[in-house]
């Protein structure tokens, strides 16, 4: 199996646990992560629908990682979903101040999950050509 197949497949089993957490009770869940209420109604609807955006983007990434045809589309997705969620906690960093510790983790690992995603993206374009 190629690096960027592997890496796919990691970044979806990554972002799995992460997704469920959020939406599959999140009146449970979000409170004892974060401490955070969210029982009203549209609070929970909120998280459902990002658990429904992070798990759509995993199955992608997994179609990426076992299908050559998708598997470009399936990194640049990766990394501008993972760009755009650091881009979005640094402004949040800068204008609302230190978050939850694992906010600041789940930082670190997008910047990560972005560059490797680059580098990967450059190594598939280099093998199609």
């Amino acid at each position: 199996m190629k690096p960027q197949s592997i890496f796919l497949l990691v970044a979806a089993c990554g972002l799995t646990p992460i997704a469920l957490s959020y939406g599959v009770s999140p009146a449970v869940s979000i409170r004892y992560l974060f401490d955070v209420d969210a029982t009203p109604t549209n609070v929970a609807h909120i998280f459902r629908a990002i658990m429904g955006l992070y798990m759509a983007l995993a199955l992608f990434w997994l179609l990426g990682a076992f299908t050559k045809k998708y598997k470009l589309h399936a990194l640049y997705s990766l990394v501008i979903f993972m760009l755009g969620l650091a881009v979005g906690r640094v402004g949040s960093l800068i204008i609302d101040g230190i978050p939850h510790w694992l906010l600041v983790v789940y930082l670190f690992l997008e910047l990560g999950f972005g560059i490797v995603g680059i580098k990967m993206i450059k190594q598939e374009s280099r093998e199609i050509r």
